[in-house]
């Protein structure tokens, strides 16, 4: 089991509340921002994308290796440079999807990529809404 190759997910492919998943790609933007009034609420926000679209990457100090992931982020997330993640999840937020990174996932930073974003499909602008069944 331990040999398996790790199998990637393009951006294109991602869908609401998916988990496990693995995707290299590369940062078109990066910020760090400090909520006010909470205790260590620091995140860090990346639009990052491949070939296929981009998505808005968050990683918050409360889900991934507290503030380790938010300080390697800075220094990793610059426009241009390419992240590896590995066990990434997609969240939902006021609607539309946001890729992250939980405790058990990993930000690394990746060879530099030969692909452009396709920043004509924004993924994180598409707004999803909720529908309860009953049955």
């Amino acid at each position: 089991m331990a040999d398996q190759k790790k199998q990637f997910t393009k951006v294109n492919q991602l869908r609401p509340l998916d988990t496990g998943l693995n995707l290299t790609v590369k940062v078109v933007d990066a910020k760090t921002v400090v909520q006010r009034g909470r205790t260590q609420g620091r995140f860090s926000e990346c639009l990052v994308g491949d070939e296929t679209g981009m998505i808005i990457f968050t990683a918050r100090n409360d889900q991934a290796n507290i503030d380790y992931l938010i300080s390697s982020l800075v220094d990793l997330a610059k426009a241009g440079s390419t992240l590896v993640l590995s066990n990434a999840k997609i969240d939902m937020f006021k609607g539309s999807m946001r890729l992250a990174v939980d405790r058990t996932g990993r930000v690394e930073a990746g060879d530099p990529a030969s692909f452009s974003v396709d920043e004509s499909n924004n993924l994180s602008l598409i707004e999803f809404e909720r529908v309860d069944v009953v049955v």
